[in-house]
């Protein structure tokens, strides 16, 4: 009788498939079969490319002329230290009782090149192989995995973008790494007091390290400025003072004046203290304009791996690569959806029928505060139809949807460490959230005139809390908001609000006096792990032509399965610094001098403009808008030109030809 094969990522995996399709297996080494099913594993990579001395044995030696290295048939070869498990899977696949193959490794990029290597180094056996994409781990999703899986054919664009991205990483960083290294490594050597060192070169990882020297750089030539604000005190009755800033407009005395540092202050401040003799001689002042209105804020996009990563290194200063095991480790345990996704939204497929996540986490009884959360969209009868909504969007999914709580998985709720439960909440709450209304806030501007300048005040009251009622007793995830909002606003949040409602135009308003508020120009931020991950995400947004931006929307440094190994890679090479307790990120002494000799000599290995663009291409691929021929050979003529033209120049100089 023939049959079928469950082929998994990792052995949790697999029995987790074996156990929602109610195979009665018996365990064996490395698998477990039953009359109809056999169901094994990998074990991550069972295989990888081949180290350059196994096309060439003087490829061992590191030689400019062996350069560019370019093979016309990439060679692989099975992992040592996993040969045993990958004879096991290979015998699998090839024998003649087995009919049909479900691949079941991780749905992504890198899990269909996990097992279309091994497919390939195991002889691409001649049986039909069905693709199983799932979102969850959860019985009812593998399940409908098995039901409505594809041929594996239909993935081949996947495949080809994935075959891609690793030979794009292997001959950069061959054929970059050993150029610079033949030709600077002691210089940094000599820089590091070493006798020899090594210089490392990576497609994701360099740009990275570009970011991060560069942010230092900009931090150590900061030049901190003072300047002079002028803020008034004001009142109608003397038990009711409020406060109100300067600001100049075109009909103050002080418009265009070179004494200005900018439109909120001057530059000295002895001209700051003599605006306000000048202002000094007026007793009173008029309320010019006074406007108030209603904003609405709604609860915030779901998350994505980048968005809960930043703000898992935000609360609870835990590295990225941390926060994908947890989450990771939660996904095996059915309780989130898959986390490698880079959409903040939800399918309309899944939007349809989301009732069976919230009904779940209500009968889960996860604990108090949650049951709270839910128990009140139930009293309040709160929607929960979002297909008209921002947080369903078909066009911003590629692979999966944004992480969520699957509504299943209670049994393993209390095999959690504490911090494991941290993050879990942390998901649960931004799912509920988007349920929530948003919170309404009444806000109060005032313009005041006092013959001819201008002083404003803002107001912020909140009204009703709406989804942020969530939050209330979150105080890191509180302070963090109310932080960002502080500063995007520019509203003063104030308690005596009710001052500024009673006001209105035209009233006449006594001025108690006036005084100078030192400001000061601040250095940008050092990245965390966590922001660095969002500034790898939006790698976009840092490219100053408008067109060349537009053109690689959406593509990022990297992808969500690979950010956090790239920082953790940086730091394990000496070049990057990571504070543990604030996760903060800093160059090291060598990796700022490789960063130095990269930039005089490759400069856009440095820039996001290169590794989105790479980025972009490799979607392409996936997508079908390209051939793999046709990014291949753009690979291998910026690398051919790169080595070629850099050795040119250096036997230009050295020979004079």
């Amino acid at each position: 009788m023939a049959k079928k094969v469950i082929i998994a990522e990792k052995p949790s995996v697999a029995k987790e498939f074996a156990k929602a399709l109610k195979i009665n297996a018996v365990n064996k080494n490395g698998y477990m079969e039953s009359s109809d099913y056999i169901v094994t594993w990998c074990v991550g990579h069972l295989v990888t490319m081949s180290y350059p001395e196994k096309y060439d044995e003087k490829m061992k030696y590191w030689n400019l002329s062996t350069l560019p290295f370019i093979p016309k048939e990439f060679k692989y070869e099975v992992i040592d230290n996993v040969k045993k498990q990958f004879d096991i899977v290979s015998n699998i696949l090839n024998r003649e009782d087995v009919d049909l193959i479900y691949v079941c490794t991780d749905s992504g990029r890198e899990g269909e090149y996990i097992y279309r290597l091994v497919d390939e180094m195991a002889g691409s056996p001649k049986k039909e192989k069905r693709r199983v994409w799932i979102d969850s781990q959860t019985e009812e999703a593998i399940l409908n995995g098995i039901k409505e899986a594809k041929l594996l054919d239909e993935y081949n664009s996947l495949s080809d973008a994935a075959y891609l991205r690793a030979k794009e990483d292997y001959l950069i960083g061959i054929n970059f790494s050993r150029l610079l290294s033949l030709l600077y490594a002691k210089r940094l050597a000599k820089t590091m007091g070493e006798e020899r060192a090594v210089i490392s070169i990576g497609r994701v990882m360099t740009c990275v390290l570009g970011l991060i020297v560069n942010r230092e750089n900009e931090i150590r030539n900061f030049k901190k400025v003072n300047f002079y604000k002028i803020q008034g005190d004001f009142f109608k009755s003397e038990e009711n003072v409020f406060k109100g800033d300067f600001k100049v407009t075109n009909t103050s005395s002080v418009y265009d004046s070179i004494k200005l540092y900018n439109d909120t202050g001057f530059k000295e401040k002895q001209d700051a203290q003599d605006f306000i003799e000048y202002l000094s001689k007026n007793k009173i002042g008029k309320i010019e304009n006074i406007t108030k209105k209603k904003s609405k804020e709604n609860p915030p996009l779901l998350f994505n791996l980048a968005e809960v990563q930043n703000e898992c290194t935000k609360n609870f200063k835990i590295s990225p690569d941390e926060t994908l095991q947890i989450i990771q480790n939660l996904y095996e345990k059915k309780l989130v959806t898959y986390p490698r996704t880079d959409a903040r939204v939800l399918s309309s497929a899944v939007a349809k029928v989301i009732s069976k996540n919230l009904n779940g986490l209500a009968k889960m009884k996860i604990n108090d505060e949650i049951d709270k959360i839910i128990d009140k969209m139930v009293k309040e009868k709160y929607s929960i139809k979002l297909e008209k909504t921002k947080y369903v969007d078909d066009s911003k999914i590629t692979d999966h949807y944004a992480i969520i709580p699957t509504g299943q998985g209670k049994e393993n709720i209390d095999k959690l460490t504490s911090l494991e439960k941290e993050v879990y909440f942390l998901i649960v709450k931004r799912f509920l959230a988007i349920f929530y209304p948003p919170a309404i806030y009444n806000r109060i501007s005032i313009t005041i005139d006092i013959s001819g300048e201008k002083f404003f005040t803002n107001a912020k009251v909140c009204e009703e809390l709406g989804y942020l009622e969530i939050y209330k007793n979150d105080k890191k995830v509180e302070k963090e908001d109310t932080e960002e909002k502080d500063n995007k606003d520019d509203d003063q949040i104030l308690t005596n609000s009710d001052i500024l409602a009673n006001l209105r135009k035209n009233d006449v308003i006594n001025i108690k006096g006036f005084n100078i508020k030192t400001g000061e120009t601040t250095p940008p931020k050092r990245y965390s792990s966590g922001s660095m991950i969002l500034a790898m995400e939006n790698a976009g947004k840092l490219i100053e032509d408008e067109e060349l931006r537009e053109q690689i929307k959406g593509s990022g440094i990297g992808t969500s399965a690979t950010r956090a190994e790239i920082i953790k890679k940086l730091e394990k090479i000496d070049y990057i610094a990571t504070n543990k307790k604030t996760q903060i990120l800093t160059p090291t002494k060598r990796g700022e001098s490789v960063y130095e000799i990269v930039s005089n000599t490759m400069p856009d290995l440095l820039n996001p403009e290169l590794t989105a663009s790479w980025e972009k291409g490799l979607t392409m691929v996936a997508q079908k808008e390209i051939s793999a021929d046709e990014f291949m050979k753009k690979l291998e003529e910026y690398i051919r030109n790169k080595v070629v033209k850099f050795k040119k120049s250096r036997n230009q100089y050295l020979y004079g030809y």
